[in-house]
């Protein structure tokens, strides 16, 4: 993880020329994702998780990771499976609200295995604006009367202007932000359809970005729809086209979450805990070449139903 000063030498240094930055999917974890990296994850809970570049990760075994995330999904689910990450900074972990806290994350968390470093809703998310405003920290009310900077070391301090104790939350500088989006170009210009969360700062706060996207438009629709592009191609360092990219969960306005996969996975983790987790893992990230050979897997009727719901909830056919 990058201090402040390192962040602001990163920020200055970058490349702001417009060059292709098109790239498979193994090519960009392999070049921008290491052993022993903060990773910032797209997205909180069910939407537009970056679920075929977190596959992509543990098929190259990139090992003693933290995770940082607003609200943790089947994303680290999968990568706490894999015994890949060794702490957690979120505000909460999940396979989703549907079904519940995460049995492997706390079977991890409680054997001393992984680290969990907790932090309100809020507390996250300033952390990582923080960072995207290149400052050390943001003064905050949140967490203040609550137990939570017991466990995470957040120091409070006193307004110099009205003398109120509030929360110092500090810059949280992730080595490599992962962000899955609808739309974006090769030169890495991102539109994301609904909501962003912490995204476009979690692109600001990262040493490297890697996007992957639904689909690679051409330039001149993402000027069309410029008012969507909330990640600019300087942020950016690799783009991949990863159509159904967030599967088992949903993308905003493409398709809706398959829950009888996700379903499937929970009840087999319910009976058989862990090993029922590195089964999964077997079959569908271990057992898979790619993304694409993953997608081969689901049954077709099953997707498009998915695209059909997602278009129906969208545009109000339902």
């Amino acid at each position: 993880m990058m201090d402040l000063i390192e962040a602001r030498k990163v920020a200055e240094q970058r490349d702001h020329s417009m060059k292709d930055k098109l790239m498979s999917m193994d090519e960009a974890v392999r070049k921008y994702v290491k052993n022993g990296d903060t990773v910032a994850l797209s997205s909180a809970n069910y939407n537009r998780l970056a679920m075929a570049a977190v596959r992509e990760m543990i098929r190259q075994n990139i090992r003693d990771l933290t995770i940082a995330k607003t609200l943790c999904s089947f994303d680290v689910e999968l990568l706490l499976a894999a015994g890949l990450v060794k702490k957690v900074i979120s505000s909460w972990t999940s396979i989703g609200v549907v079904w519940g806290v995460s049995r492997i994350f706390r079977m991890r968390v409680e054997s001393g295995e992984v680290e969990f470093e907790e932090w309100s809703n809020l507390g996250i998310n300033l952390r990582f604006k923080a960072a995207a405003m290149g400052v050390p920290f943001l003064p905050t009310f949140a967490m203040l009367g609550s137990d939570l900077p017991k466990v995470n070391k957040a120091m409070t301090i006193t307004c110099p202007y009205t003398g109120l104790k509030l929360i110092a939350v500090p810059a949280l500088f992730p080595d490599v932000a992962i962000i899955h989006v609808q739309r974006a170009d090769k030169y890495g210009n991102a539109i994301i359809d609904g909501p962003v969360f912490a995204d476009p700062d979690i692109a600001r706060a990262a040493k490297h970005v890697i996007i992957t996207a639904e689909e690679i438009v051409d330039t001149n629709e993402i000027r069309r729809e410029a008012d969507k592009t909330c990640i600019p191609f300087f942020l950016v360092d690799a783009v991949v086209c990863a159509p159904f990219g967030s599967h088992p969960y949903d993308c905003f306005g493409y398709y809706d979450i398959d829950y009888e996969h996700v379903d499937d996975y929970v009840n087999a983790v319910k009976e058989g805990k862990l090993e029922a987790a590195q089964e999964y893992l077997q079959e569908y990230v271990y057992g898979v070449k790619d993304h694409f050979e993953y997608l081969q897997k689901i049954p077709l009727e099953r997707v498009l139903a998915k695209v059909h719901r997602a278009k129906a909830i969208r545009y109000g056919w339902e």
